[in-house]
């Protein structure tokens, strides 16, 4: 037995177990050292594809899947889905990936009171117009937005979420 190649010490960490060091090579030419003490005993396994059928049960699904047809709109909780085909607006505003109109409430700074449209495609700022004109018979004034091209949202300055989303089902969204 010899040393622990550029370590200067005994192999097994001078506690008198017999350490083996072996040279591998991969198909890529490099080397590892491989440690090993004695010869390992490993249980053996076997690889099973009959129940893996089980295994998939556990499993999360890849993607949502698409909201069964039902006989009636709105559903008991008051889903429903958009108008087929979609409004004929230069903006579109896309569905959240549970199926859900877009539409939160966001509240910073403690009192901070926001409405948030996400997921706006096309022509955001006839989006804005079109909000504007819906909210100010209901504030007997112009609100407060704010749009962002990059990502897509648009904020209102207090909490119109319910009315936002029965407005844009109306729409077709």
């Amino acid at each position: 037995m010899g040393s622990v190649p550029g370590s200067g010490r005994s192999p097994g960490g001078g506690n008198g177990n017999p350490l083996q060091y072996s040279c591998l090579e991969n198909s890529y030419g490099q080397r590892s050292l491989s440690q090993t003490q004695g010869t390992p005993d490993y249980p053996r396994f076997l690889e099973s594809v009959d129940e893996y059928h089980f295994v998939e049960r556990l499993l999360p699904p890849t993607s949502i899947p698409k909201p069964p047809k039902q006989e009636h709109y709105p559903t008991p909780c008051g889903w429903q889905p958009p108008r087929d085909p979609p409004p004929n607006l230069p903006y579109f505003v896309r569905r959240s990936r549970m199926h859900n109109i877009p539409v939160y409430k966001d509240i910073t700074h403690g009192n901070r009171q926001m409405t948030v449209i996400r997921k706006v495609e096309g022509d955001i700022w006839a989006l804005q117009k079109d909000v504007e004109d819906f909210l100010s018979p209901l504030l007997g004034k112009t609100p407060i937005t704010q749009v962002n091209e990059v990502t897509g949202t648009l904020r209102i300055k207090g909490y119109f979420d319910q009315q936002l989303k029965a407005w844009l089902l109306e729409k077709g969204f």
